[in-house]
């Protein structure tokens, strides 16, 4: 009790008197029923988030950063929108928003003044208010990112979202993203995570996005926070008929890590496609946990996680895929790699299909080893040294999950951060 009264305590200091005052409290007095997680939970077995929980956090420190710094963490071509955020705060200098009268391109504090009461039902239906990360979300919330793009639109360059930690303060941020995308639209939106300081702060960040018919959206993540950071995700997707999303997400900082993924699959000829790279040293978590409903028939769900660890690292992969009894003709795929690069480094996978369809094509497997030996035996035969060896297996792992980054200048951006990092 202890704990939750410290985040409450936060509540009632945060000037709250916006077009969301009613929603926060009812968020909070729900908070306050809700109990955190332990790894008594089946959800959170392998991921104890006591140090998290356990933290006393301050909110919205205000720190300068420079535009260089900026150009730097933006992967690949020069996009049209850049949102950026330092420690939870919208800078306005430092984004660039191209003005259109039909795309909605913002922050959450600035929809609410334009478009008030489309923001607040947004919040108010993204809301789940039995998990007590998206209940205290919404109690704290204070800024993020409001995207809403119309019917038949193709909107040409990425839309980037730039997230910059920098502070010496244990500082908790709860960021809501909303993304709208009409029928018959497209949009690439690439979020990145980056920090300054190495200290202790904790990211709380909801992210819906509601796929209409036949739209196509392509988001891609890139975590690089802290190793002393902290950083809980919850990412829903809603779909509609023959419409496709694709994640590519890259996990490469963080104390500790969990991702939470939902697909709702809400209508036929859906295709969703769910690929990961988490990539751990030191004494790093990471945990991902995927849940993909397959409700109705002809649709297609692609998963594909890898996972590099070294050190004490540990990563976590929990996957699961409902075919529901009317969802026939359903194709559901899902797999989860492993490479330990040491003998302290561990996983735990899941991989899980829950079918009630007879007419299916689904599969799913997991395996856990190090780098091919034969493969290391055959480059290293042609002259090839071992750390370069090491380093060419490495990035034809990590390539496979890269490949499906779109933009050329982008994925040769992801790759180099990757290989970088070890």
């Amino acid at each position: 009790m202890k704990t939750k009264q410290h985040f409450i305590s936060i509540f009632d200091e945060m000037a709250n008197e916006d077009a969301l005052k009613d929603i926060r409290k009812q968020a909070i007095d729900t908070f306050s029923q809700l109990e955190f997680p332990t790894r008594r939970h089946e959800e959170w077995k392998y991921t104890n988030i006591n140090p998290i929980i356990q933290k006393s956090y301050t909110v919205e420190e205000n720190c300068s950063v420079s535009q260089e710094t900026i150009d730097g963490y933006i992967l690949g071509e020069t996009p049209g929108n850049i949102l950026v955020f330092v420690n939870g705060i919208f800078n306005e200098e430092l984004s660039h928003i191209e003005n259109s009268e039909e795309i909605i391109v913002s922050n959450v504090k600035g929809a609410l003044q334009k478009h008030g009461e489309k923001v607040t039902q947004f919040v108010e239906n993204t809301t789940d208010k039995e998990q007590i990360f998206s209940v205290l979300n919404t109690a704290l919330l204070q800024d993020g990112v409001f995207i809403q793009v119309p019917k038949n639109k193709v909107v040409e360059k990425p839309i980037f979202v730039v997230n910059v930690s920098d502070s010496e303060q244990q500082f908790i941020h709860n960021a809501k993203n909303i993304i709208d995308v009409g029928e018959n639209s497209q949009v690439n939106i690439v979020e990145t995570y980056r920090h300054g300081k190495d200290s202790a702060y904790f990211n709380n960040i909801t992210t819906d996005v509601f796929v209409a018919a036949n739209a196509h959206v392509q988001h891609v993540r890139l975590q690089m926070e802290s190793k002393k950071a902290y950083q809980i995700t919850t990412l829903n997707i809603r779909q509609q008929k023959d419409s496709t999303y694709t994640s590519v997400s890259v996990d490469l900082g963080g104390a500790i890590v969990r991702n939470n993924i939902n697909v709702d699959l809400q209508d036929s000829n859906i295709e969703s496609n769910l690929y990961g790279l988490y990539l751990g040293k030191d004494e790093q978590l990471i945990d991902n946990h995927t849940f993909i409903d397959h409700a109705k028939p002809h649709c297609n769900s692609n998963e594909l996680y890898k996972g590099i660890l070294d050190d004490k690292a540990r990563g976590v992969f929990n996957g699961k895929v409902l075919v529901r009894q009317d969802a026939q003709k359903t194709n559901a795929f899902q797999s989860n790699q492993n490479i330990l690069l040491s003998d302290n480094a561990g996983v735990d996978t899941k991989p899980q299909l829950e079918i009630f369809a007879d007419d299916v094509k689904c599969s799913h497997g997991a395996t856990v080893g190090e780098l091919d030996e034969g493969a290391m035996f055959y480059l290293r035969a042609r002259g090839i040294g071992e750390k370069e060896a090491h380093s060419l297996l490495r990035q034809a792992f990590v390539g496979e999950v890269l490949e499906f980054v779109k933009q050329d200048s982008l994925r040769e951006k992801l790759e180099e951060i990757v290989m970088s990092h070890f």
